[in-house]
């Protein structure tokens, strides 16, 4: 029964591919108060409404760490039914990995305050940690999950996309610095002030706020914005092509799959749980010699 309990509690949050309707209402319902969290995170800080709604926002959190620290502690309990986690300290590792800390982090703002005496100003800005729930919504919507898996299969390419990206705002910045130097020593008094001038020409933003008056300073700028253009592109091509890829496995994977275990003709959830459905062609003989065993 203990092990039964188990095998369902991880067939509901963790393996929640195979469409159950139980799976699906707790995905939604995990989605939802994720986002009324977020919404009450950014309301409280309109001083009007926060003082309007108190006691709403206080209930709304207490009933969100009460079901995120159940979530936790569950997730918890049912680690070493993965592999990965399975044998010695395999919660301990399960403890650690980015989503298991993602949830904690989600409920410490809440716990810290009452375990240790702290300013406002640090209460105020734990509360901000909340909005790390956002990213527990990973778990529940395909979507991220796929985003997830494209940053992690296409990591290698991404990564030379940012190392350009970085070489170029290195030499962009500084031979900004040293054409502007000169004509602007407030705006461009060192090669780290000039990185600021760097990101936001790269990133075609122009705030305005620093920009070339030398004739060169200003062809210099000019050459950076159009290379800024061409180099984010790349990412953009990665990703398209990233998504392209894992629609087509995606696509191939509800081709091949199959509701049914091949082996004994049954539901692989009812394999899992225990329960073998009986062969049609299991004789009354047969029945009998079992009982006997």
């Amino acid at each position: 029964m203990y092990e039964k309990i188990k095998y369902h509690v991880y067939d509901i949050l963790v393996e929640t591919d195979d469409n159950e309707t139980i799976d699906r209402i707790v995905a939604i319902f995990l989605m939802i108060l994720i986002l009324l969290n977020t919404i009450a995170v950014v309301l409280e800080t309109v001083e009007s409404i926060n003082q309007q709604y108190a006691w709403h926002f206080h209930a709304l959190e207490v009933f969100s760490v009460v079901v995120f620290t159940l979530e936790y502690v569950l997730r918890l309990w049912i680690a070493p039914l993965e592999k990965r986690f399975s044998g010695r300290f395999g919660r301990v590792r399960y403890a650690f990995t980015i989503f298991a800390l993602i949830d904690l982090v989600a409920i410490l703002p809440f716990y810290l305050p009452l375990l240790f005496p702290m300013d406002l100003l640090v209460i105020r800005f734990l509360r901000v940690f909340r909005l790390f729930r956002l990213f527990k919504l990973n778990r529940y919507a395909r979507s991220l999950n796929t985003l997830d898996d494209i940053i992690r299969n296409k990591k290698e390419e991404l990564f030379v996309t940012l190392a350009m990206l970085v070489m170029l705002l290195l030499f962009a910045s500084s031979l900004m610095y040293l054409v502007e130097n000169e004509a602007q020593p407030d705006k461009f008094p060192d090669i780290p002030t000039a990185m600021w001038w760097g990101i936001v020409t790269l990133t075609t933003v122009g705030y305005g706020d620093a920009f070339p008056i030398t004739p060169l300073g200003k062809i210099l700028g000019g050459i950076v914005a159009i290379l800024g253009i061409a180099l984010f592109a790349i990412p953009t091509g990665i990703f398209a092509a990233g998504f392209n890829e894992e629609l087509e496995k995606i696509r191939l994977k509800d081709k091949l799959k199959c509701p049914t275990c091949p082996h004994c003709d049954g539901d692989i959830s009812d394999v899992i749980l225990g329960f073998k459905p009986k062969p049609e062609n299991q004789t009354v003989q047969q029945t009998d010699e079992e009982a006997e065993k």
